[in-house]
């Protein structure tokens, strides 16, 4: 069956049945890698993308629940040449060891500073405490959460 979607401001038309995960469709018929397979029970985050800018766990939404969404991937947030201010901080910061929750982590926290550019340090913990981490990076990722916030505040003040 033919769905459309919009996929990083891309109007894409898929062949895939209504209840396809919407991770599956990401991966395997987009090719966008940046979402990742963690635990298939929205439990670990991994999956994460951002629908109409809402963080959510793409291995339990059906394609067909986000037609007339717009969705994010972690490759539309930023490109290699313009990297978003949380991909850049996450760099800086070293924010990852094994880089399996790091898409988890960043769309998470990119969803969170939308709604908050300066966040404390508990607001920033809470707001990826869903997230699971094994490596221990946690102290770095919410680093580099506040460094793309302070950059944020920066950009608005200039």
């Amino acid at each position: 069956m033919a769905i459309n979607l919009n996929v990083n401001d891309k109007e894409v038309r898929l062949d895939v049945e209504p209840d396809t995960p919407l991770l599956y469709a990401l991966r395997n018929d987009l090719e966008l890698n940046g979402p990742k397979f963690g635990c298939g029970v929205a439990q670990c985050g991994t999956c994460a993308v951002l629908v109409d800018g809402k963080s959510v766990r793409s291995c339990v939404v059906p394609v067909a629940a986000v037609v007339g969404s717009k969705i994010v991937t972690l490759e539309g947030l930023g490109s290699p040449e313009a990297p978003h201010p949380l991909q850049t901080a996450f760099i800086k910061e070293q924010a990852m060891q094994c880089g399996y929750c790091a898409n988890g982590m960043v769309m998470a926290a990119a969803a969170f500073l939308q709604k908050n550019k300066n966040p404390t340090e508990e607001q920033i913990r809470s707001a990826l405490s869903r997230n699971l981490c094994r490596c221990g990076a946690h102290n770095r990722i919410v680093s580099a959460v506040s460094e793309a916030a302070r950059s944020y505040q920066e950009g608005e003040s200039s």
